[in-house]
């Protein structure tokens, strides 16, 4: 035991000599607090919230425009064309008689149309 502590010690010398003049009061002050906050709220307005709430209302208003014959891309990867719409599902055809519902949330792109039969091609 006495071994293993002389070994710290020994391993971590600025440890032992970091007695120094004691620090006085706060170095940054109140206003200098209140504009580092500040500053940080802005970084992380500008960083995180203000770009996903602009994604979120551009993903609502394709959502909403979703419509028939529409060729689209699922959050899952699947590529097809909306043959029916409802107000929460989506029917997407992916081949010829292979049709299947989707949620309307799970559509996360309107593609060109025409960009199926060129993947195909």
């Amino acid at each position: 035991m006495k071994a293993l502590l002389t070994l710290m010690a020994a391993a971590t010398p600025s440890l032992a000599l970091a007695e120094g003049a004691p620090v006085s009061g706060d170095p940054m002050g109140a206003t200098g607090q209140l504009i580092f906050l500040g500053g940080f709220l802005l970084i992380f307005y500008f960083l995180l919230w203000r770009p996903q709430s602009k994604r979120q209302k551009e993903h609502k208003n394709l959502i909403a425009a979703l419509a028939k014959n529409d060729e689209v891309v699922t959050a899952g990867g699947m590529l097809g064309k909306v043959i029916k719409v409802t107000d929460e599902f989506v029917v997407i055809e992916v081949a010829d008689g292979v049709q299947f519902p989707v949620q309307k949330v799970a559509v996360t792109a309107v593609l060109p149309k025409g960009t199926i039969k060129e993947v195909k091609a």
